[in-house]
């Protein structure tokens, strides 16, 4: 029994600990992005050609185009734009948000987010996972704080009469997205419209009228 005991133990221990980003080893590994060796990561350059420039990342203070579809822009901060959070488990994003702009349904299957509105009202929520699929969700306003756990789907939606702005900070270096419309109506090449109206339970001719629609992508 105490055998079990530690295994099972062990096994827990092992599985928490692989649910984030790996843990760094040295003070930093500011991502080598002209590497040719493809690891679960980035390479590390030699930290004595490090920068200071290695750590920043300037205009986080401008708007993004809300001109789009679906009124919203995501600027993201992660280590595609901070060479430097390599190894660390952390990125940002800010998010602007039309009048009535939304950020559609989506996932980060490598990160849990916590959003923090700086300007507007913002109608967020989060899907829990089968079977219960339930939905939790809030109005928040300015300097209210949410989050959305790692992988589960989560949206949110401008429902105030001006320009909305937040803040999401997130547990991955590269926590990734996944839009859900996208990936299922959008993916190249299509996924077969028999399979999709047997999903949604909807006819097949609704399913092409989707998949010739356009799909863009807000990131």
């Amino acid at each position: 029994m105490k055998l079990l005991f530690l295994a099972v133990f062990l096994y827990l221990t092992a599985s928490h600990v692989s649910a984030s980003d790996p843990s760094p080893l040295q003070d930093f590994c500011v991502a080598d992005n002209y590497s040719k060796v493809f690891v679960n990561g980035k390479v590390c350059k030699d930290p004595k050609l490090a920068t200071a420039n290695d750590f920043f990342f300037a205009g986080l203070d401008k708007p993004g185009n809300t001109s789009n579809p679906v009124g919203s822009k995501v600027t993201p901060v992660n280590v595609m734009q901070i060479a430097g959070l390599n190894t660390l488990g952390i990125s940002l994003a800010r998010i602007d948000f039309a009048p009535g702009g939304q950020n559609p349904p989506h996932t980060h299957p490598r990160a849990t987010e916590i959003l923090t509105v700086l300007e507007g009202t913002l109608y967020v929520g989060f899907v829990t996972s089968n079977p219960e699929n339930r939905l939790i969700s809030k109005i928040l306003n300015k300097g209210d704080v949410f989050v959305f756990p790692v992988g589960l789907i989560h949206f949110q939606q401008n429902v105030g009469y001006s320009n909305a702005v937040a803040i999401a900070a997130l547990s991955s270096q590269n926590p990734g997205v996944i839009t859900i419309a996208n990936a299922v109506f959008g993916a190249n090449p299509p996924i077969s419209d028999v399979v999709l109206a047997k999903a949604f339970q909807i006819d097949k001719q609704l399913v092409d009228k989707l998949q010739a629609s356009f799909w863009m992508d807000n990131n």
